[in-house]
């Protein structure tokens, strides 16, 4: 008896978890982006091609796709953000695709503890789905996700894998968010360092160049000892404001001051700005 209760229980070992690591056979990843003030991490597994045909064959055209392998790929956002015109609120989803030979339906869904497609699909979690044209590209052999074309207000999301890809833009926040933040401090007390970073990214943004003109302005007045890339900026705003004769005033001292700390990169700047202000005379 004691022999057959210690047969089975070797075989039971036999069947157990395995000692041996080995690799897997699609790698899961994570990447993180910030977009401006948002922060958009996705995590999912990454297939290979390995000589069989993708799309139309190993992933059906018009079935849902788990976009990648192994548990559902997931996409998580700190902040609302909107995509094709649909706000989508701070959090994590998962992300799901109806491939075709023309355009992909992109899905983001509720429910994000999933092995794949849930057998139990509802309609009811589907938070947001739009259609892409697909982009015909050379191969690639691992599917991939990526973020390209990044702004502090927006970025495209590329799906590839094979001779396939879809952009996804996403839209971010961060002016608004911002713009809160600025009001806020301006209303009190702020400092010089304040008044800059106000002023620089309403240049940045190409938006109330008026205003971020005084807040420069401000700044400088304020900063106990200007650096050339102070100048630098108050020179580019008031360029902006077509104020040329002041730009270049502030571009030369810019340009003194970045002579003598050495740093060629704003003499060359600062130099080229002056001959093309000039001839704006």
């Amino acid at each position: 008896m004691r022999t057959f209760i210690f047969t089975i229980l070797l075989f039971i070992g036999h069947l157990g978890i395995s000692q041996i690591n080995t690799p897997r056979f699609s790698p899961a990843t994570e990447i993180k982006q910030m977009v401006g003030l948002t922060e958009i991490e996705v995590k999912y597994s990454r297939p290979s091609i390995r000589g069989r045909e993708i799309f139309g064959n190993l992933v059906p055209y018009d079935k849902i796709w788990r976009t990648g392998a192994d548990n559902s790929t997931k996409i998580s956002f700190t902040t609302d953000v909107i995509i094709d015109y649909n706000t989508i609120k701070a959090g994590t989803y998962s992300i799901f695709s109806i491939p075709n030979q023309n355009d992909w339906t992109v899905i983001l869904y509720s429910d994000v503890e999933l092995w794949g497609v849930p057998r139990d699909w509802s309609d009811d979690k589907i938070v947001f789905s739009s259609t892409y044209k697909v982009n015909k590209i050379n191969t690639v052999e691992t599917f991939t996700i990526s973020f390209d074309d990044l702004t502090n207000n927006d970025v495209n999301m590329s799906l590839s894998w094979e001779n396939s890809s879809v952009d996804i833009k996403i839209d971010v926040p961060t002016r608004s968010m911002v713009e809160k933040e600025i009001s806020n401090v301006m209303n009190n007390n702020p400092k010089a360092s304040d008044y800059y970073a106000a002023a620089v990214f309403y240049r940045q943004e190409n938006v109330n160049l008026s205003q971020a003109l005084s807040w420069m302005n401000k700044a400088i007045e304020l900063f106990e000892k200007p650096r050339f890339y102070h100048y630098r900026q108050q020179s580019l705003l008031m360029a902006a404001n077509n104020k040329f004769s002041e730009a270049i005033d502030a571009a030369k001292k810019s340009l003194n001051d970045a002579i003598k700390s050495d740093n060629q990169g704003y003499v060359k700047m600062n130099r080229q700005s002056i001959t093309e202000w000039s001839m704006k005379l």
